[in-house]
This record gives C-alpha cells, structure tokens and sequence, in this order.
C-alpha cells in the first residue's frame, strides 16, 4: 500500500442547518469531509477512512474531486441537525439524529504509519482504545476533542458538552490535541484561550490548537501564536474547526508552528465566507495570509 502524509478517520454524513431568521436547508458535510479536503490543497498524499451508506455514494464525490484516496467502510451515514438560535454564530445547538458506526482498530486498512487524524463520533472510551491500537502501529495522531466532549441526550438527541474523565490519557497519547475554546472551558474551566492552552500542555498536549469566533492559536513548548480570521461573512460557519485543523496539520508537516496557524487561519477565513467545504486555491490563501493579523493573542482575542 502506498504511503501517505496524513489520513483522516471519521464518519460522513449530511446536516440540517437552520440559520437564525433564515431558511432551513440541508448540508451534505461532516469532519472528515472538511478536514480532508482543507488538507488536500498543497499536493500532500492524503487518504480517508470513512463509512458510507448503501446508495449514498455520492457524498464521497468532494473528496473525490479534492484528489483524496478513500478507504470505504459500509456503514451507517450519520444525520445531525444544528439549530442557530441568534445571531451569535457560535451559540448553536447540534443535535445527533442518527449515529454512525463507529470505528475500531480491526478497520484500518494495513497503512504505513504516518500522521492520523481522528475526527470521529463515538463514545469516549471506543474512540480511546482506537487511539491506543494505533499508537500501538506506529501511527502518530491528531485528535479532535471535540468528538469525545459533544456527547448526546440519550432520548432528544441533543449534544451537550461533557467533561471526558480519560483527558489526561488522550492528550498525552496525541501529537496534536485540537479543540474549540468552548470545548476546551468545560475541559480546564478556564475561559482564557490562553489559560486553556496552558492547562491543556500542562496535561500533556504537545501542540494545542484552539479555535474560536476570532481566530485560532497554537501553542507548543510553552509558546503560543494566535492569527485572527479575516472573513468577511459566515455564511460557510459549519465546518470552521475541522477546515482549520486540516489545513495547519497538512502545513504543519514542513513549516513552524507560527507559519501553520497563518496559513491555516487565512484558508479557513475564505472557506467561512461560503458554505461546504473550501474551494479556493493555494493562491487564494497565499492572498489572504497577507491580510492576516499574526501575534501574540491580546485581551480582545481571549474572548470566545
């Protein structure tokens, strides 16, 4: 099997989205999908795992398109609905309609190991055993917090963050921990994105990446970089942290810390701007990075 320079794991699926004073309408998205192809952009040997219903094909066609290799488990398509209740972007409600099967360590295909991504959905624990049998293959990883802390109701389906008892072992095991400053409040109970990437570390994270309405920072070793988003609209608001982390993963491979988040945010800024995945181009984002704002994080951008 041929190697490859990251692989994302995760479930497809299509959403309901209704806006706040807008018409619902329906998205044909999920992590993998946005993270996969946020990283396909710059010529790295990218794959996917990820699970599809019978007849429901089509939904792989993006990634297709990106160039991504696809590793098909069939499976159930996951169904989730968001519910924007104002006009704060980032005061939203998810809901999951229908889960998806999750993944175990007997469905990765024999890979060479590289850089894995998980941005799955899935229990806690199931999602921990899957990280530990491929740390166990040698793969290095990357991990969305985000699929262990939003965990749903179990009759309206609602997903609500929750504090994730295994942190501490999730975040040593990860070579990069990803996570909305949301997210990352309920894990350390600070507010300050700062503070949070400071805990997170002192937890043993090796490189946090933490997002939020203004932008996102990295940090590693003790320093911490923050690049604001530049974006114009947020029509394309869905999708914002995994199109992110795509991108400063795929970067990140042969750039600092400090290049990656530039690049990263400033790619994310175009993809906000229009719903679905990002459909710029490499010199869209070189644009762009001359209009972002790159530095230590000031009191404004504490917020979330």
């Amino acid at each position: 099997m041929k190697p490859y320079d990251i692989i994302f794991i995760g479930q497809l699926g299509t959403g309901t989205i209704i806006p706040f004073k807008g018409s619902p309408f329906i998205e044909q998205a999920s992590p993998v999908l946005f993270a996969a192809i946020a990283a396909s952009c710059l010529g790295k040997k990218i794959a996917t795992v990820t699970r599809v219903s019978e007849g429901e094909e089509y939904l792989l066609g993006p990634l297709k398109t990106a160039g991504v290799d696809l590793f098909v488990e069939r499976g159930e398509t996951m169904r989730y609905r968001v519910v924007f209740k104002t006009a704060d972007i980032d005061q939203r409600q998810p809901f999951l309609i229908k889960g998806a099967n999750q993944f175990v360590i007997d469905d990765i295909p024999p890979f060479e190991p590289c850089l894995m991504h998980l941005c799955c959905v899935g229990a806690p624990q199931s999602q921990l055993e899957l990280m530990r049998g491929l740390r166990a293959r040698g793969f290095r990883l990357s991990v969305d917090m985000q699929g262990f802390v939003l965990q749903p109701d179990s009759e309206t389906g609602a997903l609500h963050p929750k504090d994730v008892h295994e942190k501490k072992e999730i975040l040593s095991i990860a070579d990069f921990v990803k996570v909305d400053a949301l997210e990352a409040k309920m894990l350390t109970g600070a507010d300050a994105l700062q503070e949070q990437a400071n805990i997170l570390e002192g937890w043993g994270s090796a490189e946090t990446i933490i997002t939020s309405s203004r932008g996102a920072l990295a940090q590693r070793a003790g320093k911490a970089t923050f690049a604001k988003f530049t974006n114009a609209s947020t029509r394309g608001r869905m999708g914002r942290g995994d199109t992110l982390v795509g991108s400063y993963l795929q970067h990140r491979l042969d750039h600092s810390v400090e290049d990656s988040v530039q690049f990263a945010a400033a790619l994310t800024s175009i993809k906000i701007e229009s719903p679905g995945p990002f459909r710029g181009s490499l010199d869209d984002v070189l644009e762009r990075m001359g209009k972002s704002l790159l530095g230590e994080i000031s009191a404004g951008d504490q917020k979330r």
